[in-house]
Formats: C-alpha cells, sequence, structure tokens
C-alpha cells in the first residue's frame, strides 16, 4: 500500500556514508586517531579524538574545532571528548592544529551526526474544504490578517503542455478568489513565500534573489540576492529570520533584511538525510514542511534538523477533481486563530482545512 511506503521512506534509514579523512600529498608526524571513530554518532554520544605521534615529537599542544569552530584544546598527547548533545546534525568536519617543536601542523577527519529520534506517525480531521485556484501551481502558502498568501511557480504543464505564469498573491479563502496579484515574466519562476514586518519574501527557483514587498500595497521594495548560488524552493520565519531550502537536506538561516547566511540546519529521520525539503511553515517553535512528491508533512526540530512527527496526505489526492496539470501535494498555511492548516497541491481545485491529531 502506499501509505507504507510513505512510513518506510520516512522512518526508515540506510547506512550511508563512512567517516572520511583528508589526505595531505606530504609527509606528515601526526593524525587523528581514526580507529576509536565511528562513521555514524547520535546526539546522546560523546566524541573520543586522540592524535597518533609515530614519531615521537614533542606535542605542546593540540586544537580541536568542529566545522571551523574550536570545540577544545589539550596538552601534550592527551585524549579530549566533545559531548554531541547541542550539536546540529550532519556531517561534523574534525580538525586537529598540533603545535610542537615550534611548528604546527594539522590532520583532518570526518564523522556524521544523526537523529536517535522514532519520527511520531500523525493523523488528522478535515474541518472544510474551499476552492482553490486550478491555474495556481502552489510554491508558498501563508496565514497574514485573515487573508491567505500564496506563492506561484510557471507549473509543469503535462497534460496541456502549457506552464503557467508565477505570482504572488492575496486570496480570500473561503472563495478561492484572488484579489490582489503580482505577476512576473516567463523567465522568473516563483517560489517559497514569508510574511515578516509587513513585508511579503519571495524566492525564485533559478535566478538567485528574492523579491521584497509591502506586503499591503503590495509594492515592490527592494531585490535581495541570495548569499551563494542555489536554487531557491520553500520559506519560512522564525519571527526574526528567514529560514528556505533549496530541494535538498538543508535549510538555510538568513538575515531579513541582507539574506547573508547566519546558520543552517539539515533535516534528518534516524541515519538518512531527507532530501526534497519544499514548502515550509514555523508553527509553535517546529517547523512543518512538504517533501517534494512524497505526499505527506513532517515536523522538524529547527534547534538540530531532527524529524519529529510525519503526516500521511495520500488520501486528500482522491478528493479533488482530476483536471487537466494535477500536479503534487504542496503548500502549508497555519491559522493561529482557529489552530487549523490548510493544505492544497500543485494546480489542485480545492484546499483543505485539516485539524492536526497530535
Amino acid at each position: 500500500m502506499r501509505k507504507y511506503n510513505v512510513l518506510v521512506f520516512i522512518l526508515l534509514a540506510t547506512l550511508s556514508v563512512v567517516s572520511c579523512k583528508d589526505k595531505n600529498t606530504t609527509e606528515s608526524f601526526f593524525s587523528i586517531n581514526e580507529d576509536v571513530l565511528k562513521a555514524q554518532y547520535t546526539p546522546k554520544e560523546a566524541l573520543k579524538l586522540e592524535v597518533l605521534n609515530p614519531k615521537n615529537k614533542k606535542i605542546d599542544s593540540i586544537i580541536y574545532s568542529i566545522n571551523d569552530k574550536k570545540v577544545g584544546a589539550v596538552k601534550g598527547t592527551d585524549k579530549f571528548s566533545f559531548d554531541f548533545k547541542d550539536q546540529k546534525l550532519g556531517y561534523q568536519n574534525l580538525k586537529a592544529n598540533i603545535y610542537f617543536e615550534g611548528e604546527k601542523e594539522i590532520d583532518s577527519s570526518r564523522v556524521e551526526l544523526i537523529s536517535d529520534v522514532t519520527p511520531k506517525v500523525l493523523t488528522y480531521t478535515i474541518v472544510n474544504t474551499y476552492p482553490h485556484d486550478h491555474e495556481a501551481y502552489t510554491e508558498g502558502l501563508e496565514f497574514y490578517k485573515d487573508y491567505l498568501y500564496e506563492g506561484t511557480g510557471n507549473g509543469e504543464g503535462n497534460d496541456t503542455q502549457k506552464r503557467g505564469i508565477s505570482s504572488m498573491r492575496k486570496v480570500d479563502y473561503k472563495t478561492g478568489k484572488v484579489l490582489k496579484k503580482v505577476e512576473y515574466p516567463e523567465v522568473i519562476f516563483g517560489e517559497g513565500i514569508s510574511i515578516l514586518n509587513g513585508k511579503i519574501y519571495q524566492l525564485t527557483y533559478k535566478q538567485n534573489e528574492c523579491y521584497v514587498y509591502d506586503v499591503t500595497t503590495f509594492e515592490k521594495i527592494k531585490t535581495l540576492p541570495y548569499y551563494k548560488k542555489m536554487e531557491g524552493w520553500g520559506m519560512t520565519n522564525d519571527g526574526k529570520n528567514l529560514y528556505y531550502d533549496d530541494g535538498s537536506e538543508k535549510i538555510h538561516i538568513v538575515d531579513s533584511e541582507t539574506f547573508k547566511q547566519i546558520d543552517n540546519i539539515n533535516v534528518y529521520s534516524g541515519n538518512a538525510k531527507i532530501d526534497a525539503i519544499n514548502e515550509l511553515e514555523w508553527v509553535d517553535g517546529k517547523i512543518y514542511s512538504n517533501i517534494y512528491q512524497r505526499d505527506a508533512i513532517i515536523i522538524i526540530n529547527p534547534k538540530n534538523g531532527a524529524v519529529e512527527a510525519m503526516l500521511d496526505l495520500y488520501d486528500l489526492k482522491n478528493k479533488i477533481t482530476k483536471l487537466a496539470d494535477v500536479d503534487v501535494l504542496n503548500g502549508i498555511a497555519y491559522n493561529p486563530k482557529t489552530k487549523t492548516f490548510f493544505v492544497t497541491g500543485k494546480n489542485w481545485d480545492k484546499m483543505f482545512e485539516i485539524k492536526i491529531n497530535q
């Protein structure tokens, strides 16, 4: 059954990566002892580090760093332990700066920090069903002052061979009527949106930039370039910073005024990275996310990237009209007044208000 396929994807994992050591082309005196390292660790474990010194050089001190952040130092060849409890999930790039006899040598290695959380399987109840513009290739969805705001892309036109027009719009969710809209030229593929401090932000798929509008007037304020070359997919915010993804397992955290990187998290379920993270919604300190081409929502801990719960929404696709160009589930909007979620899909003719049973 399709439901079990979703559960297997989210809940089960496959061993993916072994530890990786950077080899130098020149002779070195020291090396991190990989015999005491595991390929993967969980946040409940500690990393044990030590440096091998086969030529018995006199070591003054060793400074250890993880992901270019200093985590500790030891004298001589003393062993070092690092607790993974508060570390974000993903690859941990290890580096040892060894100071000896007036010289310095660097050695590096890598391990992977995975999740030890078994995601809870949630259920839902449909509260209401509303009309949704069938021509809207939904990429982003968000509530703001009793109205629904939606970002759309060009669409695939799988059946009609006719692509849509990317837009950012204000919608009366009860009727599906579009009250205000900004449309883009064909070359621009609109993506996820987020509303923060009276501004509405919309990502672009390939243009490597985010557009910022006044949420009331829809007048464009500015264009913010991404901090590096990447795709733009889904977006949300925590009330201060913006969070967006690029189609991988990574969620980028950026400054809302400059779009400069602040941090990032990697999304894991068990020892598996969950890529194709798409539309995002921040609710009560957690990130709710669609996964592209998976009819499900996952709930992510933004502190470390662990998937804590999942919701299978496959049955919703059986409740829409099978019109031309109907595509995958995408779109999550939370209404704080009703404490319900609004979900839809790309080119769906319906939007569903659901209550998630925690």
